[in-house]
Order: structure tokens, then sequence, then C-alpha cells
């Protein structure tokens, strides 16, 4: 049985075409997703997980995420970045973003999160270094 170059096309499409939907799905999946959060987390740990852990990665080490999209995001769980930094400043860059304090790839959260949320955040990044220290 010869089959002609357009039945054989017509089925590459229809086996092919599936395939790399479903590839292009599951890679934007993985890509734009927010880090899975366990039912048992805390709230700030609830929050650093859904807004933070994108680019800082659930261990304050950095994700994947960052790394294919060429940024480097601050080592929060090395003790001497974080207790460096005053409780102003921190405030300050996730509240208004780093663009204001030349750290241009920080968005603003102020929108999103009270103040308080915001001042758990930085308690719950400040606690990082000596979890993982355990």
């Amino acid at each position: 049985m010869v089959f002609s170059t357009a039945v054989r096309a017509k089925w590459l499409l229809i086996i092919v075409g599936p395939a790399l939907f479903m590839l292009a799905g599951s890679a934007l999946v993985i890509l734009f997703l927010p880090h899975p959060v366990p039912k048992n987390a805390a709230p700030a740990q609830r929050i650093y997980l859904g807004q933070c852990a994108t680019c800082h990665g659930a261990n304050g080490r950095g994700s994947w995420r960052a790394t294919l999209f060429l940024m480097r995001p601050g080592n929060l769980a090395d003790p001497r970045a974080t207790e460096a930094l005053s409780d102003e400043y921190l405030f300050t860059l996730i509240k208004h973003g780093g663009a204001t304090i030349g750290k241009p790839g920080m968005p603003a959260f102020g929108f999103h999160l009270s103040d308080e949320e915001i001042r758990e955040v930085m308690r719950y990044v400040r606690e990082m270094p000596k979890r993982e220290r355990r």
C-alpha cells in the first residue's frame, strides 16, 4: 500500500500535533504556576511560597526559574546577606520594589500585601538562615 505525501502529512499532523501541544502546555505550566504551598504552612510561609519562591526558591537560595530567565535574586539563606540589611530597607524593598533603590528585578508587593503581612515575611526571611543550619 502506497500513501501519498498529503496523506502522510495529515497523519503526521494528527500524531505529532497533540504531542507538541501537550509538550508546550507542560513547559508553560512548569514555568508559570506558583510554587506549591503545603496545607499546614504558617501564614508567613504561605505568603513567601506564593509570592517570593518563584524567584528566591523555597529554601531562599534562588530558583531554577530565575536562572532560566537570567535573574540573580539575593541568597536569603545566607545569614551575612540578610543580617546586614536593616528592617526599614527590607520593608521598603518589599513594599515599593527594587527599582527605587537600584534593584530593578524586585517587584513591588505593596498593592498585594498589607504592612503587617510584609513584616511577617521579613521575619520569615530573617529566620531562613537559622532553619538552614538545623
